[in-house]
């Protein structure tokens, strides 16, 4: 009976090879073991080396202390804003109290002045009211007198100060000659007359005293 079977078996196929379609779906490691087919199969680059690693986790450091670093400085830049604004506040608040002080210095300085002025205005109506009743010329001469030397005062008060001029050497920067006369050769040089006074506020000349200049004998006869 086997016999048969086999004899029609060949019968079928005859002298034909046949292939038939396979798929070995079957999987081994590198030792030749089965392994399941759901297990994925080793050594396909998932696994990384040290030197990945490293450089990763050296990456990942330098990244984390560049975030560091960058919120460090915007909190140092906010701070200095801050600073910077305080400063600003500050300086305008220092500016507005100098201006203040110095507009509140001026108005004291003119304040006081006037107030020196005031005499030399009552002298002014003394001395108006005397003409009226007492027409003597040496009597509104010592108004006249009495309200110059009140004036000065309230110039002197202030800090101005009269330039010194008959009898002394002519200077340009004090001085203006108006005309010269004839002196002794003692003389010479020297302011012998006034005819305008001048004055000086500190270091600064308000205006040249008007003056005569003597002239030495022997230079006019050269």
């Amino acid at each position: 009976m086997i016999n048969e079977t086999d004899g029609l078996i060949e019968e079928l196929l005859g002298d034909d090879e046949v292939n038939i379609p396979f798929t070995d779906k079957r999987r081994f490691n590198a030792d030749s073991e089965r392994v399941a087919e759901d297990q994925p199969a080793e050594n396909k680059g998932s696994v990384k080396s040290a030197a990945e690693i490293a450089l990763e986790t050296k990456l990942r450091a330098e990244i984390e202390r560049r975030e560091a670093a960058e919120s460090k400085l915007v909190g140092v830049q906010a701070k200095f804003e801050e600073a910077k604004a305080n400063l600003e506040k500050e300086t305008a608040d220092m500016r507005a109290r100098l201006m203040k002080t110095l507009e509140d210095r001026s108005k004291q300085a003119q304040f006081n002045f006037l107030t020196t002025l005031l005499p030399v205005l009552d002298n002014l109506n003394l001395a108006v009211s005397a003409s009226e009743t007492d027409s003597s010329v040496e009597n509104l001469r010592n108004g006249v007198v009495g309200t110059a030397r009140s004036f000065e005062q309230a110039l002197m008060s202030v800090g101005v100060e009269a330039v010194p001029s008959v009898g002394v050497t002519f200077d340009p920067e004090l001085h203006e000659a108006i005309d010269m006369a004839e002196v002794d050769a003692d003389q010479d040089g020297k302011v012998t007359a006034e005819y305008s006074r001048g004055y000086k506020f500190g270091n600064k000349l308000l205006r040249p005293a008007k003056v005569q200049v003597g002239r030495g004998w022997a230079q006019s006869a050269g």
